[in-house]
């Protein structure tokens, strides 16, 4: 009798189109392991990236809005969610392999730094060999997770998670489903955000994205996708020019508006001393890493190791641990 995992396998080659690709047809792991009787390698990625710890910490790093108040900004681990969705619907839509997209989509951000995109401008100055998010996120499934062991993830989802940002040549159409919808996700809800935090409004948007795409967060997110689907074929994911001109736009405004706007930005001065602190601090306090980065020292190096512990860090545990180091401690006599 076939195995829950050997159904999944045969089902796949009914769902999945010519240009998905099959789970039995993986390049596999760096590490042979044994097959799940249950799970196809791409489902146990899944499993493994939602299990582990850096995903977890994701609910308290930025996505664009540093500590803000209230409990509807999005982090990036709702971003990671959202993306996740979008990228599931695009690739169950175009026939591909909706595992192995939603592997990628969860393990896309997992190195980003604390305090967002300011928190990786601050480590790419600090480290000597520079510093990206899409490169880090490799590093913790590869070689941080498990206590240094990685989590041994298929060679797509990891080449996924690489190319999340600028893609490459060999890239699945699985990966450019996430890249695709990391984009539209992320100019889609900052956008959502900053008219919650009063930045814009919805008519401050452009008038070629309001009558292209929509006036509201949702009717921007289906016109995108839905032109996607429409348009997509033969081996290629793409837009239509009028859909793309429209998200061009979208984006440049995003960036103008919203990702270099001095209010929604006013804190992220601030960011470089913290994080510059801590990193120098353990540059020269080795022994204060905790343990497992004192073996990563060991391994890599100890610019690594500290490169790997700071980016690590939430936005919180980095407030809390410049104070610990740097702020005298309350002295009381008992």
């Amino acid at each position: 009798m076939a195995e829950p995992r050997e159904k999944r396998e045969l089902a796949e080659r009914m769902f999945i189109g010519s240009y998905g690709l099959l789970s039995v047809n993986s390049a596999g792991r760096a590490m042979d392991e044994p097959e799940c009787c249950i799970r196809t390698c791409f489902q146990r990625d899944v499993d493994r990236i939602t299990h582990c710890k850096a995903f977890r910490r994701l609910k308290h790093k930025t996505q664009v809005f540093l500590r803000p108040e209230g409990d509807h900004y999005r982090t990036r681990l709702t971003h990671t969610l959202e993306v996740s969705r979008l990228a599931r619907t695009l690739a169950r839509a175009l026939e591909l392999n909706e595992d192995l997209t939603e592997a990628i989509a969860l393990g896309h951000d997992l190195g980003h730094t604390p305090f967002g995109h300011a928190g990786e401008r601050a480590l790419r100055k600090l480290c000597s060999g520079g510093f990206n998010h899409y490169e880090q996120s490799l590093r913790v499934v590869d070689c941080i997770e498990r206590d240094g062991r990685g989590l041994n993830l298929c060679y797509e989802t990891r080449m996924g998670i690489l190319h999340h940002t600028h893609g490459a040549p060999d890239d699945t159409l699985e990966a450019i489903c996430v890249r695709l919808s990391d984009r539209i996700a992320y100019i889609n809800h900052d956008m959502d955000d900053a008219v919650r935090a009063g930045i814009l409004k919805n008519s401050d948007l452009p008038a070629v994205v309001r009558q292209r795409c929509g006036n509201r967060n949702s009717e921007r997110i289906d016109s995108f996708i839905k032109d996607l689907v429409a348009n997509s074929g033969g081996g290629e994911i793409k837009m239509s020019p009028a859909m793309q001109e429209a998200y061009d736009v979208f984006h440049d405004f995003m960036y103008s508006d919203v990702y270099t706007n001095p209010v929604a930005k006013s804190e992220e001065s601030k960011v470089d001393g913290i994080l510059g602190g801590i990193f120098e601090f353990y540059l020269k306090h080795p022994w204060e890493l905790p343990q497992d980065y004192t073996q990563i020292a060991a391994r890599d190096g100890l610019e690594r190791a500290v490169c790997d512990y700071v980016s690590g860090m939430t936005d919180g545990y980095a407030i809390e641990k410049f104070g610990e180091i740097f702020i005298p401690a309350a002295w009381s006599v008992k």
